[in-house]
């Protein structure tokens, strides 16, 4: 077991290969990212899923991504069975990283018997990765933000 007191890092030591391995499997059956999502829909036909924008009205109007539905997590109980077939997956994204808007929609999601995963980033990595969004005026694009994304090409991740 390698512990280091005087390296913060290490101060705990890694897991086990297993229990790491069980940790990120079980994390990614819970989260997609932008970038997947996006690819998934880019893709064309049906992705697998419905993306969901848990956000509010004037929210949903200032940018969301092409294609969502926009259930307000506060609407969850009493619109999802009327917007959402729970055979089919749902990905809930909501502002960004710094919001747990989209987690709080996954629970009242799950609650409810679907099978749901948060998109990590939220809005804000969408439209930051330079992915085109729609607004209450029509179409936009930001160009990529470097820190998220690289502006050519893919990530390789």
């Amino acid at each position: 077991m390698i512990t280091d007191t005087a390296n913060p890092v290490l101060r705990v030591a890694p897991a086990a290969p297993a229990e790491a391995a069980a940790h990120f499997r079980a994390s990614l059956a819970f989260h997609a990212d932008v970038s997947d999502v996006a690819a998934a829909l880019a893709a064309g036909g049906d992705p697998g899923f419905v993306l969901v924008d848990s956000r509010s009205a004037e929210s949903w109007d200032q940018g969301h991504i092409p294609g969502a539905v926009h259930l307000p997590t506060a609407l969850v109980p009493e619109q999802a069975e009327r917007l959402l077939d729970k055979a089919v997956p749902v990905v809930t994204y909501c502002w960004g990283p710094g919001c747990n808007g989209a987690t709080r929609a996954a629970l009242a999601l799950a609650e409810l018997g679907y099978r749901v995963k948060e998109m990590l980033g939220g809005f804000e990595y969408w439209a930051r990765e330079g992915l085109p969004y729609e607004t209450w005026q029509g179409g936009a694009r930001r160009d990529t933000d470097p820190l998220t994304a690289p502006a050519e090409g893919e990530c390789g991740c």
